[in-house]
C-alpha cells in the first residue's frame, strides 16, 4: 500500500481500548448476566426483529473496543441507576441491556433491542450519578424512538437517491450539489433524533428524581474535554454536516428542558457514592497498546519507546501515533513487518512514500539500531522519513512541515535520537493510569493538586475539566476531587 502522507498525518482521531461487564435489566424483572441472547426478545414481531439486529452487533461492538470493564462496584452502582431511569422512561417494561466498554474514548451509544453502552473514559468525566443518567437515558431515547431503525432506513434511501441522481442527471456538477443537499438533509435528520433524545433524556431523568440540570452540566464538560484533548490544528468536520447538533445549543436546550422541572438545585446527584465507585478506575489507553506519558510513548509489549520535542503533543491511535504542534509540525509513528532479506534503503524506495527523494537516504546508527532517513516532498508539505530495525520490525517515523527549517530538522533528528529499546526493569514497571479520589486538605490548591497527576498534556486544565471546575472556581478543604495517578 503507498502511504497517503498528508491524509495520514492529518488523522488525528483519538481512540484506545479496554472494557467490563454487560448486564441485563428489565422494569421488573431481576438483575441476569447478558451473553447475547440474554433476556426476553418482546411480545411483538418489531421488538424481536430489534433484538436480532442487536444480538447481532454486540460482538462486533466489543471486538471494536476492546471487550468489557469489569468492576463488581462500579457495576453495581449503574444497574441501580438504570433500574431507576427505566422505570421513569416511556417504556418501562422494555429489558436493556448495559455494558461497560473498557475505552478511553468519551462514548455512549444504544443499538436496537435496548443494547446500551458507555465507556469508562465517559465514566471518568462525569462528576455524580445524576450525569451517567443523563447519558443513559439519552440513549433509551434513541431506543424508544427507534431512531437507530429510521437512520438505517434513511441511509439507504440516500445511497439510492444519490446512485439515482448521478445516473439522471446529465450535468455533473448539477447531480453534485443535488447529491451534497441530500447528505445534508441527511444529516440534519440525524441532528433532530439528537435533539429528541436529549429532550427525552432531561425529561426522564427528572421524572426519576435525578438533577434535571445534569445533562447540561455533562455536555459542558465533554466540550471542554473534546477541546483540551484536540491535537493542535484538529478542527474536525464541518458543522453543517456533523451528526450532531452543536455543543453550546444543546447546552441552552437542555438547561430550558431542566427548567420545567424547577430551579437549580433540585433533583439528586448522588455525587459520593458515584465518585467512590469509580475510585480506582482505568483512565486513557491500556498498558499493552502503549501508553504517552507527557512527551514519551512506551510501549511494554513491543519493548520500545521514544520521546517528542517540547511543544509536541501526543496521541496513541489504535493505527499509529500522532504528534502535532501549534507551530504546523507534525510526527506520525507506526511499525510494519520487514520483508526477510530486505534492506532499509530498498525497504524506503519500496513505493510507500510519495515524492521520495532517493539521492537523500542516509544510513546510521542510533542506540545500537540501524536507522534510514530520507527527504520526501508531495503536496505542498516537505518532510522527513525515518526507518529503524529491531528484530524483523521496521519502526516508521514520518515528519511533516510546510517548509524545511533548521527548527524541523533538528526535531526530526532529535526524535530518532530518542528512540530506544526498553529494560526488562522499564516494561515491568508501566502500569495504567487510574482515577484516584483525594479529599482536598487545607492549603490544596488546584495547581497543587494537579502537580500530582499524570496527564501526558496540561494537569491543571485536565484536572479542572475532569472535576467540573470553572477557570475562577477554588476548592474547598473536605471536598472530594479526581486525580489522575499511575
Amino acid at each position: 500500500m503507498r502511504l497517503s502522507l498528508i491524509a495520514r498525518l492529518a488523522s488525528t482521531a483519538l481512540a484506545a481500548i479496554l472494557v467490563a461487564a454487560c448486564l441485563s435489566v428489565d422494569g421488573d424483572g431481576p438483575l441476569v448476566p447478558l451473553t447475547v441472547d440474554g433476556g426476553e426478545p418482546g411480545p411483538t414481531a418489531t421488538l424481536a426483529a430489534e433484538e436480532a439486529i442487536g444480538a447481532r452487533e454486540h460482538p462486533r461492538i466489543l471486538d471494536a473496543f476492546g471487550g468489557i470493564y469489569e468492576d463488581p462496584e462500579l457495576e453495581t452502582r449503574l444497574v441501580a441507576m438504570l433500574r431507576q431511569v427505566i422505570a421513569a422512561s416511556d417504556e418501562p417494561g422494555r429489558v436493556y441491556r448495559l455494558t461497560l466498554l473498557d475505552s478511553a474514548s468519551v462514548n455512549a451509544f444504544a443499538l436496537p433491542g435496548g443494547y446500551l453502552y458507555v465507556t469508562r473514559g465517559l465514566l471518568a468525566l462525569a462528576n455524580d450519578e445524576a450525569e451517567v443518567a443523563a447519558v443513559v437515558a439519552h440513549e433509551i431515547g434513541h431506543v424508544t424512538r427507534r431512531h437507530a431503525i429510521a437512520r438505517e432506513q434513511e441511509v439507504r434511501t440516500a445511497a439510492l437517491i444519490d446512485r439515482v441522481l448521478t445516473d439522471v442527471l446529465s450535468d455533473p456538477s448539477a447531480a453534485q450539489m443535488a447529491v451534497l443537499a441530500n447528505g445534508v438533509s441527511l444529516a440534519q435528520f440525524s441532528q433532530n433524533q439528537e435533539l429528541e433524545a436529549d429532550e427525552l433524556g432531561v425529561r426522564t431523568i427528572g421524572r426519576a428524581g435525578y438533577d434535571p440540570y445534569a445533562a447540561a452540566r455533562f455536555l459542558e464538560t465533554m466540550a471542554r474535554f473534546s477541546a483540551l484533548d484536540a491535537l493542535p490544528g484538529n478542527d474536525g468536520v464541518p458543522s453543517f454536516l456533523s451528526s450532531h447538533p452543536s455543543t453550546p445549543a444543546r447546552i441552552e436546550a437542555a438547561v430550558r428542558l431542566a427548567r420545567q422541572f424547577g430551579a437549580p438545585g433540585i433533583g439528586e446527584t448522588e455525587r459520593d457514592r458515584y465518585l467512590a465507585a469509580i475510585d480506582g478506575m482505568v483512565f486513557g489507553e491500556p498498558t499493552d497498546e502503549g501508553v504517552v506519558r507527557g512527551r514519551r510513548f512506551l510501549h511494554p509489549s513491543l519493548g520500545i519507546a521514544f520521546e517528542a520535542p517540547p511543544g509536541f503533543r501526543l496521541d496513541n491511535t489504535p493505527q499509529a501515533v500522532l504528534g502535532a504542534h501549534e507551530d504546523g509540525r507534525a510526527l506520525r509513528f507506526d511499525g510494519v513487518e520487514l520483508r526477510r532479506g530486505q534492506s532499509l534503503e530498498e525497504y524506503l524506495q519500496s513505493g510507500w512514500i510519495d515524492g521520495l527523494d532517493a539521492g537523500s537516504i542516509a544510513i546510521n546508527t542510533t542506540n545500537g539500531l540501524r536507522v534510514a532517513t530520507a527527504n520526501a516532498a508531495a503536496g505542498g508539505w516537505v518532510f522527513k522519513v525515518a526507518v529503524i530495525v529491531v528484530q524483523d520490525r521496521v519502526y516508521r517515523f514520518i515528519f511533516a512541515n510546510n517548509s524545511r527549517t533548521d527548527t524541523f530538522t533538528q526535531a526530526a533528528a532529535s526524535v530518532v535520537a530518542s528512540f530506544r529499546q526498553m529494560t526488562a526493569d522499564e516494561r515491568n514497571g508501566i502500569e495504567p493510569l487510574r482515577i484516584e479520589l483525594v479529599t482536598v486538605a487545607r492549603g490544596d490548591s488546584v495547581s497543587s493538586l494537579a502537580r500530582r497527576m499524570e496527564s501526558g498534556g496540561d494537569a491543571e486544565a485536565l484536572f479542572r475539566i475532569i472535576n467540573a471546575l470553572g477557570p475562577g472556581d477554588r476548592l474547598r478543604a473536605g471536598d472530594k476531587v479526581k486525580v489522575v495517578v499511575e
